[in-house]
């Protein structure tokens, strides 16, 4: 057990490029802490299968207004949908973008947030994925303010591009139940996963496409990050390449840095 003291930390922010080696640090962090796992990914699969189990087969055009270029107000919608169910709604706002492929404003992505959070208590959550632009740093800190939370720190993990990029081409997921894999670290065996479906790799994670997402964490989320630094939380740095890959030396880089702050 790491020399923090669990019961005084309230949530934590892991961060880093898309594919830096992220998920294995929010995973000590989690036994170390007594933390659960908050994702930006998760929450939009909750709200947008809320939606879809929600059955509305209509156009979702009629929700949004073209002269105001936002969505109509939610008692409206409520009306239209004929569920006046948060989830519900929101898990709309979010499927109308993503259907279309946009990116999904900051309004809507802290709505979704703010709300997944509150199921929460708004503590004892490792954030991942969350904030990602200044704009949801700043609509952070001020629900965590009136909230009465806080972010104790923030793990910043640390990669190269070109790392990455060899790194990410040979992840493979199964498309049924979530579970990562990786064709050198951790190969799946004969090609399928321990629930016995058959892995593939992520549409998304071609060279090109992983470049542009290394860019996008360059312009927004570096800045995202430094705006809450700038107000006052820590930062603690960790390698996501390691000589040795164990689960020891993975606790051992970030619960080594952690403990500087204590």
């Amino acid at each position: 057990m790491s020399e923090v003291n669990h019961n005084n930390i309230t949530n934590v922010i892991v961060s880093g490029k898309s594919g830096a080696g992220k998920q294995p640090r929010i995973d000590v962090l989690i036994e170390e802490l007594d933390l659960d796992q908050l994702s930006t990914g998760d929450i939009f699969r909750n709200y947008l299968r809320k939606f879809n189990e929600y059955g509305y087969d209509g156009s979702l055009e009629i929700f949004w207004s073209d002269d105001g270029q936002r969505f109509i107000p939610d008692d409206k919608i409520a009306h239209w949908l004929e569920t006046d169910k948060e989830d519900v709604i929101l898990g709309m706002k979010a499927k109308y973008f993503v259907d279309k492929g946009l990116f999904v404003p900051d309004y809507i992505t802290n709505a979704l947030f703010e709300s997944y959070f509150a199921k929460k208590n708004y503590r004892n959550q490792v954030l991942d994925g969350y904030p990602r632009t200044p704009e949801q740093s700043k609509f952070l800190l001020k629900l965590l303010e009136r909230h009465n939370s806080k972010i104790d720190f923030i793990v910043l993990v640390d990669n190269s591009d070109e790392r990455i990029i060899k790194r990410t081409v040979k992840r493979r997921i199964c498309p049924e139940c979530g579970k990562i894999y990786h064709l050198e670290y951790k190969p799946p065996k004969e090609g399928r996963c321990e629930c016995g479906a058959k892995v593939i790799q992520r549409s998304d994670d071609t060279v090109e496409k992983i470049r542009s997402r290394l860019n996008e964490f360059k312009e927004k989320a570096s800045p995202a990050i430094n705006y809450l630094k700038d107000n006052g939380i820590p930062i603690v740095t960790v390698p996501g390449h390691l000589e040795e890959f164990t689960p020891e030396n993975i606790r051992n880089s970030v619960m080594n840095e952690v403990k500087k702050l204590y």
